[in-house]
């Protein structure tokens, strides 16, 4: 077994590598850039080396550098974590000529896996379904445009390199593909070194299954069921789950056996995972397509480990020393249900815009990287588990990944695991920066995610015109009324305490009006207790002036609530939704109801950057004419390009941006007259 392991990675993953080597009796090595230097996984392993500047090309994408570490430390073992450098063949031979162990798959799978122009054709000769779709290098935009219309529309392009949603465009129409096939190759290149572009056959109604895969070097290769990662958004997965709820047994069986053969095929060992898309048009599940195999550890491992019980980084130690896999498939059972939501720095209410900065608050509803004993961490606290690499105070840079964190939750069905993560994610408190927190809890209550019924296209078609808060009972809304009602008169007391006005008594009851998604409630408190416009709540709770999370009971109903304060009362927020409660006492809000309500500007003439990022392109001049729909600009965060367009019919006025230059959110890039 190897004495020193150094992770060749940051975040929640190194920390993830980390736990598992601790619990072996490994040591460990942390590689960190000058943006990690405070991260937890640094302060987590014995050692740590810098390698560079915060940019990944200059620190954790530079191989000599993560060699220099090895040879300074000492280290006999690199696990890559997913990523940076995990499916670069190069890196791997690299490590080979130092005589350097790399947990993870072969060099030659590596390679064959890796290009997926070269992968679909392994499958198929490997008797593995693949989508229809052009095999082959494309010359240009013209080509593309041929190959699309003989593959027929709609079609989806792929970098060959890509990965993680970077680097695909779906195409409709030839002026989606003229569009977009240029900023596929750009997003390829930049991401990847490789601006290879493939085009097949989009599959209506598609789910995103995924095989994990799991061999050693014995011969010995096994799959451990399936993962459902249908729920994504730009090609960008948002949850995960396993088992999948579309996935009879039969199918498993069938998926698994030709991914197994796939892996064979390419003598695979160690971790894997082969996507699979399935046709959800066909109620027979046998329409399932190769998409890729990722050759190393996939983010949403933890469901996996959960349901079976494999601690799977585990695992890819062992397989990389040499040792047998000690079980054999009839060994993989599936028990409980569990599901992985994938906390982001973005923000839901804007178009989930990307949202970097610091964390000001971050609180997580247990503590991460804490173990069970039983299960290893696997399952987490009471069927709660948080893997992250973040810290209150730290950044969540401009330079990496927007993950915060990942929710996992585990229960005996399907129901209970997403009712879990309802709870978990009402107690999970980020400050500072937008995130998706309410955007996943109203997921996990949604009645077509209840119902398994899931597609890729889910949030496109659930949400078109893009996230407002989850729905809300009105006997919710009564709730929160009468808790706000409860929270102003205790705040209320206080203040009167602190200016010495009661001499010591006790408050009086308050008759107040909480106003809520545009309705007012009539709230007050008797000795008797509280009632919502005459109707008595039967209310549960515990509040002192100043807190920001409370626990509360309504009508047997249990809630945590996130509570800040504004101008005229309060947000709450809970159940996937932020709401504002303004609340004045009684006869205040008479005489407010009489004010002027203060209209918002108009911006409609401006063309706003909606992130910060850096503008890549301008379509237009000044004095030139744009109709509605039309491209203006087009502006790149977090290595994916976004197109902006205009949204009415107008003539450019003025022009207050370059080509080329960094935006800050908000930034006015043109005028229209």
């Amino acid at each position: 077994m190897f004495k020193k392991i150094l992770i060749a990675n940051r975040g929640e993953i190194a920390c993830r590598v980390i736990k598992t080597a601790r619990r072996m009796g490994i040591a460990t090595v942390a590689v960190y850039s000058d943006a990690d230097a405070r991260a937890p996984f640094v302060k987590m392993a014995d050692e740590a080396v810098h390698i560079g500047p915060s940019p990944a090309a200059e620190s954790y994408l530079i191989a000599d550098k993560i060699i220099a570490a090895c040879k300074q430390t000492g280290a006999d073992a690199v696990h890559p974590g997913y990523g940076f450098l995990s499916e670069r063949t190069s890196f791997a031979e690299a490590l080979a000529k130092e005589n350097i162990a790399f947990i993870g798959p072969p060099v030659n799978a590596i390679a064959a896996m890796g290009d997926k122009i070269e992968s679909k054709k392994l499958a198929m000769e490997a008797g593995v379904n693949v989508v229809p779709g052009f095999v082959g290098e494309i010359e240009d935009t013209e080509h593309a445009v041929r190959i699309s219309e003989e593959i027929g529309y709609p079609v989806m392009m792929k970098a060959s390199a890509g990965g993680g949603g970077k680097g695909m465009r779906l195409a409709y129409s030839e002026q989606d593909v003229r569009e977009g096939f240029e900023a596929t190759k750009r997003e390829g290149l930049n991401s990847f070194g490789d601006d290879r572009v493939f085009i097949e056959k989009f599959i209506l109604n598609p789910r995103h299954i995924e095989i994990q895969i799991l061999g050693d070097q014995h011969g010995n290769i096994l799959y451990l069921n399936e993962r459902e990662c249908s729920i994504q958004r730009r090609h960008q997965k948002v949850v995960e789950e396993a088992p999948s709820p579309f996935v009879t047994p039969k199918m498993r069986k069938a998926m698994g056996d030709q991914c197994v053969a796939l892996s064979r095929a390419v003598g695979y060992y160690s971790a894997g995972t082969v996507e699979l898309i399935v046709s959800g048009a066909d109620p027979s599940g046998e329409s399932f397509y190769f998409l890729e195999m990722n050759t190393r550890l996939q983010v949403e491992h933890p469901v996996t480990e959960a349901i079976t019980g494999v601690d799977l980084v585990e695992q890819m130690i062992r397989v990389a020393a040499g040792e047998k896999l000690a079980f054999t498939q009839d060994d993989i059972g599936i028990d409980g249900w569990a599901i992985e939501n994938r906390v982001y720095a973005e923000d839901p209410y804007r178009g989930f815009l990307p949202s970097t900065g610091r964390l000001v608050h971050y609180d997580p509803p247990i503590e991460p990287w804490a173990d069970d004993g039983a299960a290893n961490g696997r399952r987490g606290i009471d069927g709660i588990r948080v893997d992250d690499g973040v810290f209150e105070g730290g950044e969540v840079s401009m330079f990496y990944d927007p993950m915060i964190a990942k929710l996992i939750t585990w229960g005996a069905t399907r129901d209970e695991a997403a009712d879990l993560q309802v709870q978990a994610l009402d107690a999970f408190r980020i400050e500072g920066l937008g995130h998706n927190v309410d955007f996943l809890s109203a997921i996990m209550q949604h009645p077509r995610f209840r119902s398994g019924e899931l597609t890729t296209g889910f949030i496109a078609e659930e949400y078109p015109d893009g996230f407002e808060g989850a729905a809300t009972s009105d006997h919710l809304k009564r709730g929160l009324a009468a808790i706000a009602g409860v929270i102003a008169t205790a705040d209320a007391d206080r203040a009167r305490r602190i200016d010495q006005r009661l001499n010591g008594r006790t408050a009086p009851p308050g008759d107040w009006v909480v106003t809520l998604g545009g309705r007012d409630y009539a709230v007050s408190l008797e000795e008797e207790g509280v009632t919502v416009d005459g109707v008595q709540i039967d209310l549960a709770m515990e509040y002192t002036p100043g807190d920001r999370m409370v626990d509360v009971e309504v009508d047997e109903d249990l809630l945590t609530i996130q509570l800040a304060p504004s101008r005229c009362g309060y947000f709450m927020t809970v159940r996937g939704a932020r709401h504002g409660l303004r609340v004045l006492p009684a006869h205040i809000a008479e005489l407010a109801a009489h004010m002027i309500e203060k209209v918002p500007p108009d911006l409609s003439k401006f063309l706003i950057c909606p992130m910060p990022g850096l503008l890549v392109k301008l379509y237009v001049s000044e004095g030139e004419e744009v109709q509605p729909g039309q491209p203006l600009a087009t502006v790149e965060a977090m290595k994916m390009e976004n197109i902006l367009r205009a949204e009415k019919a107008g003539k450019v006025l003025k022009i207050n941006a370059a080509q080329g230059e960094s935006l800050a959110v908000d930034a006015i890039i043109l005028e229209l007259e």
